[in-house]
């Protein structure tokens, strides 16, 4: 659509967006005002429209006419937030910068908005100070102090078994109890969790305070303990992120124990492949998931992927008339083993720093999902991540829709609770208004998003009439996110920025991001991440230069704390390291992703450039679905399953490239295929995947060495999901 300068905007433009020939007046007036005042510098003039023209109950046809009129010769990467120096001096950031910033930067140092960047680039090359800075800051407790912060081997050995070095060496520390004890960042009155049920919408919210999750905590410690496992042994949870699982996943850690996460989607093969990769001893789950009028089978399904040992906790209404297992225990039995225990405190399990706290799972290329192992340096990153970039502090309250089965619900757990902010999870579906309530209820301060539920917000405009006043600011991760879709996000809360955050389970936390203290662009990162180095690879192999815009596969520089140096089924440096460029004498790490970095220094993500695609913030590799999808009619030869973004951005849409085994049958009904496949990878992988489109032809483009090259396919079924034909 276009849209006109917004000093050619009429009285009666603005009427026939459905507002009252009264309100226009009013709004054409005080835009006339704003452009007396700005009208020459755009990103002053939108900032000036946003915080003092929009709100939420405008059409957002109306925000969209402010926008796009704004910026309709600014070029690429228009901001749609900027920063302000008094907001970002109060920063978690912002400070440290007022009190280090000469000691850090020398003369370099100006103001916090200013030296950012310069930050950033210190982070990296004086990684001991920046890093006992940020640990003094989250106020971290070591059992035993490491040596030092990094130490980079020069040996071979030492380099192939730790690329990036080894971070905090000869540390004792443990994770969840740093997460409960009383701290500069938190005391035991303090609220830590604040949740809600599906449902009780208008009931008062639940709370619980550290006093009392300690307490909770600990007597799910004791009681795993009873069970008498081997310390370090591997203990799954498969179940909604609810209170109930964070008290589970916490005393896993605090006892010495790992978890291993499972996603509550999770059909019965994935579950069992899981289990057996990480030789879990036992499990946790809920008998039923409810969502909605729906209850779905959570136990059943565990029995299905023939686990270990289950202990079973009842769904809220659920008649608890389920027969177990003579191997299962119901939550109240597990919990009666320690009844009589007194009530004293739990002595965490002190662990060095590469022990494991958490077995998390990434697709790859070949069909099994990697297991990545979590140490207790990945927590630290995590909350360094949302110490900096979200700026999550004492007294926030935090909620992000998502599940312990991937990165993002530890890294929930750990981003509020180390840095002293409550957690906000709210038991039930995201997508509706009573998700919306419970935002405007408990105050929430900072909300995580995938853009696939923001989607869903806006097409049901099911946030109307609530008040987000209180966040300040969004974060989205899992998927591409759309300009329009996040305006519409930013338009609720009163124009709040948007911190986009990318990376990965194998990371601990992000590589890429934004920040308080630089403008942002919708659907683009203003910066690597506190500690992290981006390269851009040419079609060389090798790296532009840093400061150049480009479009090409993306490396990571390997010094990044937190990261992975292990994988439990797959040779590490094969997977991220081996055939890869290297740098000053440093090999980078491998990603996998299709990065640009624009004109203006905006980075912005193209999607995946191996055989790896992003469905609804899952990754998930073409040969699993494949491996589903041949077997859906007798008629079919293979299939090429290929991740396409839609037009205007947004997350990837399946598409399924057919070809048969006759090439006259190619006429086939394929929306009928279309059905099948959805039920088969619904019902065999994951009941969140959906099928986009499917498109016969003759043959699959092949290397030399047979080898699919799905990217080929990319391009031109992106069209197909346009309308076009092939």
């Amino acid at each position: 659509m276009a849209y006109k300068a917004l000093d050619r905007i009429l009285v009666s433009d603005i009427a026939e967006l459905g507002i009252s020939i009264d309100v226009a007046e009013r709004l054409h007036s005080d835009l006339n005002e704003i452009l007396k005042n700005h009208g020459s510098e755009a990103p002053q003039t939108w900032k000036n429209i946003s915080l003092n023209l929009l709100n939420p109950n405008l059409p957002f046809a109306f925000h969209q006419m402010m926008y796009y009129g704004c910026y309709k010769d600014f070029g690429s990467d228009p901001p749609a937030w900027i920063p302000d120096l008094e907001s970002a001096m109060s920063t978690n950031i912002g400070r440290i910068l007022e009190r280090h910033g000469k000691e850090f930067l020398g003369s370099r140092y100006q103001d916090p908005i200013s030296s950012f960047s310069n930050l950033q680039k210190f982070s990296v090359s004086n990684s001991e100070d920046y890093w006992k800075m940020v640990l003094d800051e989250m106020d971290i407790s070591f059992s035993v102090p490491p040596s030092c912060v990094l130490c980079e081997s020069s040996s071979l050995d030492g380099c192939l078994a730790h690329p990036g070095g080894q971070w905090l060496p000869g540390a004792y520390l443990n994770s969840a109890r740093n997460c409960l004890s009383v701290s500069s960042k938190r005391n035991k009155d303090d609220v830590m969790v604040i949740w809600r049920n599906e449902g009780d919408d208008d009931l008062p919210l639940n709370h619980m305070t550290l006093a009392q999750l300690r307490k909770e905590v600990w007597l799910v410690a004791r009681a795993i303990q009873s069970l008498g496992f081997v310390k370090g042994s591997a203990i799954a949870i498969d179940m909604p992120m609810n209170v109930t699982a964070v008290v589970i996943y916490l005393a896993i850690v605090l006892a010495g124990f790992v978890v291993v996460s499972i996603a509550d989607s999770f059909a019965p093969p994935e579950i069992s492949m899981r289990l057996k990769i990480s030789k879990a001893k036992a499990i946790f789950t809920q008998d039923i998931l409810v969502r909605g009028a729906k209850s779905l089978p959570l136990y059943s399904r565990v029995v299905d992927a023939g686990s270990p040992m289950a202990i079973v906790i009842p769904a809220r209404d659920s008649n608890l008339s389920m027969k177990l297992r003579d191997c299962d225990l119901y939550w109240s039995a597990f919990l009666e083993r320690v009844k009589h225990a007194k009530d004293d405190s739990f002595a965490a399990a002190e662990q060095p720093m590469e022990a494991f706290t958490n077995i998390l799972f990434s697709s790859g290329t070949t069909g099994e999902p990697k297991a990545i192992p979590w140490t207790h340096a990945s927590p630290l990153k995590a909350a360094a991540d949302a110490w900096c970039h979200m700026d999550i502090r004492k007294g926030d309250v935090v909620a992000w829709p998502t599940n312990l089965g991937w990165m993002m619900g530890p890294w929930l757990v750990y981003a509020s609770l180390l840095n002293g902010a409550s957690m906000a999870l709210y038991n039930g579906s995201p997508l509706g208004a009573g998700f919306a309530k419970f935002v405007q209820d408990a105050k929430v301060t900072m909300l995580g998003v995938v853009p696939s539920i923001v989607r869903a917000w806006r097409a049901t405009n099911c946030a109307k009439g609530y008040d987000w006043s209180a966040i300040r600011c969004f974060s989205s991760t899992g998927e591409a996110s759309n300009v329009d879709e996040y305006l519409w996000l930013m338009g609720r809360a009163n124009y709040k920025p948007i911190i986009e955050y990318c990376g990965g389970t194998e990371i601990g936390g992000g590589f890429v991001s934004g920040s308080l203290l630089q403008a942002q662009s919708l659907a683009a990162f203003s910066t690597p991440v506190m500690g992290c180095t981006l390269f851009i690879l040419g079609n060389d192999g090798k790296p532009i230069s840093q400061n150049a815009p480009g479009i090409g596969e993306l490396a990571l520089g390997p010094t990044m704390f937190g990261a992975s140096n292990l994988l439990l089924n797959a040779d590490h440096y094969n997977v991220y390291f081996k055939g890869m460029p290297i740098v000053e004498g440093k090999v980078l790490r491998r990603h996998g992703d299709e990065f640009e970095r624009t004109s203006k220094g905006y980075y912005r993500a193209h999607g995946r450039t191996d055989d790896t695609m992003n469905l609804g913030g899952i990754k998930v590799s073409s040969i699993e679905i494949e491996r589903i999808c041949n077997g859906a009619d007798e008629t079919i030869l293979e299939t090429a399953a290929i991740g396409v973004p839609p037009r205007g951005g947004g997350p990837e849409q399946l598409v399924i490239a057919v070809v048969f085994k006759d090439s006259k049958i190619s006429a086939l009904n394929l929306d009928q295929l279309k059905l099948s496949f959805n039920s088969m990878l619904q019902k065999k992988l994951n009941p969140l995947f959906k099928v986009s489109h499917v498109v016969s032809i003759p043959s699959l483009p092949r290397t030399a060495s047979n080898k699919v090259m799905r990217r080929v396919l990319r391009h031109p079924l992106a069209r197909v999901c346009q309308g076009s034909k092939l």
